[in-house]
């Protein structure tokens, strides 16, 4: 760390603590900056006083309601698609991608334009919250910070977690709940040297948002108490069903941004479809416009019909996920809360009709349904808990809300292991439970790492042999195979240590058989994750790689290391490149030192239809493929060895200048691809 400007900080936790304030500083400005533009955006769109929707729409003509948000769509289109791709979406998995392969990085533009087209998004009538947005923008100024002192990655992401849980506590002077998602779904780490400066950050961001707009209420919360043990009854049901309808809203909302990707229609206008979409069903239902706290409000007193709420849970989700989809942007948490309230209101009239003395009024139920949709949809049931006990100061209310929200979060991670924020990673390629480690050593096959030059020996040969050729070898282990080259197990040089005083005697006597100390082997279609645990289980440095019986090649924990350093460097540098140009940019061709490039090349004709490991990539073209940007669904992915490719798959690729020109020397591609490298 270089302290450029702050030479007279000799402790570095302390430094990085002072950072940590003044991104809850800038983080709460940013989010009462962010409440301003949406009112402001909301005045201009719809009139009133840019808090409630409702009753200003009440006096608008039906075709401005239709039209409103796809004039929102048109003008957010083109600035996300010119100069900030990031801030499409709820923006949480792009802080949690760059906390997991970016070393926390961020461009500093991405909180200008989230913020500017988050509140177009939702002041034209988008159905989207506005914390997600402040999340981004948060982690975006910690990022920056971050940056600017040239910290190490872990720091950076450090204050990345600290301007991300400082979106959450200002969105809803909910400090503890603010850091705790920090911990609990940005890093995934309850480190102590991490959470205490996220504490002071999210802290800072409260102060501010009091200090600029009061210590309001995000929700006006009823009287509660739990009326009696009968309760946990009605509870119980309400968790089950907020976990199926965090479930169903996790599976429409990327059902929709599928379609909408595939659609051959041109970006920046997609945000427009969805707006007139959106504006088509705000005809019927003008509940579900912007982020929708009129209605959860009513949902909490008890003020909407049982009808009208069965009708908001799909209306709300599908609104929702047509807005993300199309291409706008605004976050998932506040349309969770819409979906809580609605589904737990159902049950309360529901089981209030039936036990009225039994059973606390139906906004109780509301209140508990906002946790457990929230807690199924992003599996973070302790932020889920602390938001809504921060937003009650009740302490009567955390046993049915820890009930609800723990039996929520059981049914959607046994039916689904990604949450809201996790899936969209997990359509990259990236396995955010994995880790770095595990998601990188798990794409690599042993094919790639292994040795095909090993020293083995059939099991007749004598003891005296042996030693003349073990000794020479760099090996620590070695195979013992029959005349058909079937493994039959090995031996290590420290058995055969063991035996080297009796050399003499035992010379002709001892064969390679009766030194076999294990069996165990790597199989040849296992990956590097899987080679890491067999020579961990096993405590040595190298296993045989067998294909079937037949031995194949030899595997070390050495070669492993080396070729992770190797892919997580390929990652970070694929990562960087393509964040600071547009992907068909890439077509040029970019050098980054070292005789290499980084180009994007389609995939030649003879490919297609075969898996990633099946066409040896690496060895046939010298080329390492970095990133693959599928045909079929639009997306930017990782490269995983099961991945088959397609016609019309793009690849971006690592290697030299020669090696690139002799792939696309290949037939299919000379004869008539419109991609050409050049040296220039």
């Amino acid at each position: 760390m270089r302290y450029r400007y702050f030479k007279f900080i000799k402790n570095e936790n302390l430094f990085i603590v002072l950072l940590a304030v003044c991104v809850g500083l800038l983080s709460g400005v940013g989010a009462v900056g962010v409440r301003f533009l949406i009112r402001l955006f909301q005045r201009l769109f719809f009139g009133g006083n840019g808090i409630n929707l409702l009753e200003p729409m009440r006096h608008l003509p039906w075709w401005y309601i239709l039209i409103a948000p796809a004039i929102g769509g048109v003008i957010i289109g083109p600035i996300i698609f010119y100069f900030a791709r990031e801030a499409k979406g709820h923006g949480v998995p792009e802080v949690m991608l760059a906390t997991l392969l970016q070393g926390g990085k961020i461009r500093p533009r991405v909180a200008f334009i989230k913020a500017l087209v988050s509140a177009l998004c939702i002041g034209s009538g988008g159905s989207v919250g506005r914390e997600g947005p402040l999340v981004q923008i948060g982690a975006s100024v910690g990022s920056s910070l971050g940056q600017v002192f040239k910290l190490t990655e872990k720091q950076v992401s450090t204050l990345v977690a600290c301007g991300a849980g400082s979106g959450i506590a200002a969105a809803f002077n909910a400090p503890i709940a603010g850091a705790l998602f920090a911990v609990e779904i940005i890093l995934g780490d309850f480190g102590v040297s991490a959470f205490s400066p996220i504490v002071l950050s999210s802290v800072m961001a409260t102060l501010v948002s009091h200090y600029f707009e009061g210590d309001f209420a995000a929700f006006i919360v009823p009287p509660y108490k739990l009326v009696s043990a009968f309760e946990l009854i009605p509870y119980t049901v309400l968790g089950v069903l907020a976990g199926f309808a965090a479930l169903a809203f996790i599976w429409v909302l990327y059902f929709s941004e599928n379609m909408f990707e595939k659609w051959s229609f041109p970006e920046w206008l997609k945000p427009a479809v969805g707006g007139i979409a959106i504006g088509a069903m705000a005809l019927w239902v003008p509940n579900l416009f912007g982020v929708g706290y009129e209605t959860i409000n009513m949902a909490l007193h008890g003020n909407l019909a049982l009808w009208f709420l069965l009708l908001l849970i799909p209306v709300k989700i599908l609104a929702t996920s047509i807005t993300l989809g199309s291409g706008g942007s605004g976050g998932v948490f506040a349309p969770s809360l819409f979906l809580g309230a609605s589904t737990g209101g159902v049950i309360g009239i529901l089981f209030h009709s039936l036990f009225p003395h039994l059973t606390a009024t139906p906004g109780a139920y509301a209140l508990v349904g906002m946790g457990a949709v929230v807690a199924g949809a992003t599996q973070a049931p302790i932020t889920a808990i602390l938001i809504i006990f921060e937003l009650t100061n009740n302490y009567h209310i955390i046993i049915p809300l820890m009930f609800s929200c723990i039996i929520s979060t059981l049914i959607t991670t046994n039916i689904k292991k990604e949450s809201i924020y996790t899936q969209k990673l997990k359509f990259k390629g990236i396995s955010l439970k994995e880790g770095r480690e595990e998601s990188i050593l798990k794409a690599i096959p042993v094919s790639h790492v292994m040795s095909t030059t090993v020293t083995y020996f059939t099991y007749t040969v004598n003891l005296a042999t042996i030693c003349d050729v073990a000794l020479k070898s760099p090996q620590h282990i070695f195979p013992v195979v029959d005349e058909e080259m079937n493994y039959r197990g090995y031996f290590s040089m420290e058995e055969l240590k063991s035996v080297l005083l009796d050399r003499g005697d035992l010379a002709n006597l001892v064969i390679a058989e009766d030194i076999i100390e294990g069996t165990q082997a790597v199989p040849l279609e296992a990956n590097v994750h899987d080679a890491m645990d067999l020579l961990g289980h096993n405590g040595v440095e190298e296993l045989p790689v067998v294909d079937g019986k037949k031995l194949v090649g030899i595997v070390a924990a050495k070669q492993i290391l080396e070729i992770y350093q190797m892919e997580l460097h390929k990652r970070e540098l694929a990562m960087a490149v393509v964040s600071k140009k547009k992907f068909n940019d890439l077509t040029e061709g970019v050098y980054v030192g070292g005789g290499y490039r980084l180009d994007e090349l389609p995939v030649l004709n003879k490919l297609v239809g075969k898996t990633l490991k099946e066409t040896n990539f690496r060895r046939d073209y010298g080329l390492e493929i970095v990133m693959i940007r599928s045909a079929k669904t639009k997306k930017e992915i990782l490269p995983r060895p099961e991945y088959k490719f397609q016609k019309g798959d793009m690849i971006i690729v690592v290697g030299t200048l020669e090696n690139i020109l002799r792939y696309q020397e290949q037939e299919e591609l000379t004869a008539g691809g419109p991609y050409q490298v050049t040296a220039a």
